[in-house]
C-alpha cells in the first residue's frame, strides 16, 4: 500500500528530529501546509527553526522512515488523522497545542463523539474499581463515550465499564500503537481497538516513558466535556488531568471516600478546590443538562435471601473481618462463610489481605 502523498508529508513532518509541536504549529502558520514548508528557502526556514533542523527539512525525512507507518497502515482499523481531517477531534482544536496528527486504531467516529473523562490510581481499592466501572457503564449508556488512558485500576475499569455500555470508549495512550503499556491490558486494548478506539500521538515504536503519561493527560482531558476522579492521592497523576481539564473550562467531579484512605485525600482536595461532589453517575448527568435512561433491575440487585441481606448490611463499605461480621449478624462462621463466597462470586464484596471483606454494591 502506497502512502497518499499528503499524509506522507504530514508524516515526514512529524518525524523530523527535533522539531516540537510549538515549532511544527508555528511552521504551518507561517506557510500554510507541509508542501510550502518542504519547499521553502533555507533562509525562510532559519527565521523558525535551527540551521540543523533547516537541512533536514530542506533534504527531506527518507523512505525509510516511512516504511513502518506504511506496513502499519495495511490494517484497515489502523489510521493517521491530521489536523486538516475532518475526523480530527474537534475538541482538541479548541485545546492550546494540540497534536499535529495522531495514530489511531479502532473506530474512528467515537473521536468525535461527546465524551467525558474518568481517571483515577492504579493502586485502586475494590470499590474504587467497582465505582469507576458502574459509572461508566452508567454514563456510556446515557450517550458518554468514556476516555481514560489505558492504565491499570481506575482507568481500565472505567474503560471496561465504557465499553459495556452504548456508548463505548476511548483509550489515549503514552507510546506509539504498535506497543501495548502495560502488558497487563493487552486483552482490553485488544477489545478496545475492536469495540472502542486506542489513540496515541507518539510515532510507532515510542516505547513507555514517564514523561510522556502526563503529557498525553492534555489529550484526555481535552477531548472530554468534563472529568470525574474517583480515588486519587494527593501525588496523584489523575489530579493533572483534573487541573488541566479545569484550565480547559471543563466540569471537574470528584467521589468522595473515606476519610482515613489515603485515595481519596485527591478527590477531597479536588472537591475542597470546587470539584463537583458526585455520589451518583445521575450527579454528573444533570450538572451536564443530559438524562439517564429507563433504569433497569439487573439480576445482581434483586432482593436477597434474609441472611444474605443482614449479612450486607451488616458488613457496610468498610473493611471486616469475619469474626467480627459473624458477632455482628449472630452467625457462626459455617453460615456466614459460604454466604460470603457468593457474594464475592456474584461481585457485590471483595476478599481483602489479612481476611478481611469490604462490600462493593
Amino acid at each position: 500500500m502506497a502512502l497518499d502523498n499528503d499524509l506522507a508529508l504530514w508524516l515526514r513532518l512529524s518525524l523530523i528530529p527535533g522539531l516540537g509541536d510549538r515549532s511544527l504549529r508555528r511552521l504551518l502558520l507561517s506557510f500554510g501546509s507541509p508542501q510550502q514548508i518542504f519547499s521553502a528557502s533555507r533562509a525562510a526556514l532559519l527565521t523558525f527553526v535551527p540551521a540543523e533542523t533547516a537541512a533536514i527539512i530542506r533534504d527531506g525525512a527518507s523512505e525509510e522512515t516511512l516504511g513502518a507507518v506504511t506496513a502499519w497502515l495495511e490494517d484497515p482499523a489502523n489510521h493517521v488523522i491530521t489536523l486538516a481531517d475532518a475526523e480530527y477531534p474537534q475538541a482538541l482544536l479548541e485545546t492550546p497545542d494540540p497534536p499535529l496528527l495522531i495514530y489511531i486504531k479502532g473506530r474512528a467516529e467515537l473521536l468525535n463523539r461527546r465524551s467525558l473523562a474518568i481517571v483515577g490510581s492504579r493502586s485502586a481499592s475494590p470499590q474504587g474499581m467497582a465505582n469507576a466501572e458502574s459509572f461508566a457503564k452508567a454514563l456510556s449508556d446515557a450517550g458518554l463515550t468514556i476516555i481514560s488512558g489505558l492504565a491499570l485500576g481506575i482507568d481500565a475499569a472505567a474503560h471496561r465499564g465504557g465499553l459495556a455500555g452504548a456508548a463505548s470508549s476511548v483509550a489515549v495512550v503514552g507510546t506509539g500503537l504498535d506497543i501495548v503499556y502495560p502488558a497487563r491490558n493487552r486483552d482490553l486494548a485488544h477489545r478496545l481497538a475492536v469495540e472502542g478506539v486506542i489513540l496515541s500521538e507518539y510515532p510507532l515504536g515510542t516505547p513507555a516513558r514517564g514523561a510522556n503519561f502526563p503529557r498525553r493527560n492534555r489529550l484526555i482531558s481535552g477531548m472530554a466535556c468534563g472529568c470525574l476522579v474517583v480515588e486519587a492521592a494527593l501525588q496523584s497523576g489523575s489530579l493533572i488531568t483534573a487541573r488541566l481539564a479545569n484550565e480547559q473550562g471543563k466540569d471537574v467531579f470528584a467521589i468522595p471516600g473515606s476519610i482515613h484512605s489515603p485515595l481519596s485525600k485527591g478527590c477531597h482536595a479536588l472537591i475542597k478546590q470546587g470539584a463537583k461532589l458526585a455520589e451518583s453517575a445521575q450527579d454528573i448527568l444533570e450538572e451536564l443538562g443530559m438524562t439517564a435512561p429507563a433504569a433497569h433491575s439487573p439480576a445482581v440487585l434483586a432482593a436477597a435471601d434474609s441472611q444474605t441481606q443482614l449479612l450486607l448490611d451488616q458488613l457496610g463499605f468498610y473493611p471486616c473481618d469475619i469474626d467480627t461480621l459473624c458477632e455482628r449478624c449472630g452467625f457462626n462462621c459455617d453460615v456466614a462463610l459460604p454466604l460470603l463466597t457468593q457474594l464475592e462470586i456474584d461481585g457485590r464484596i471483595a476478599a481483602l489481605p489479612g481476611g478481611r471483606f469490604q462490600r462493593i454494591i
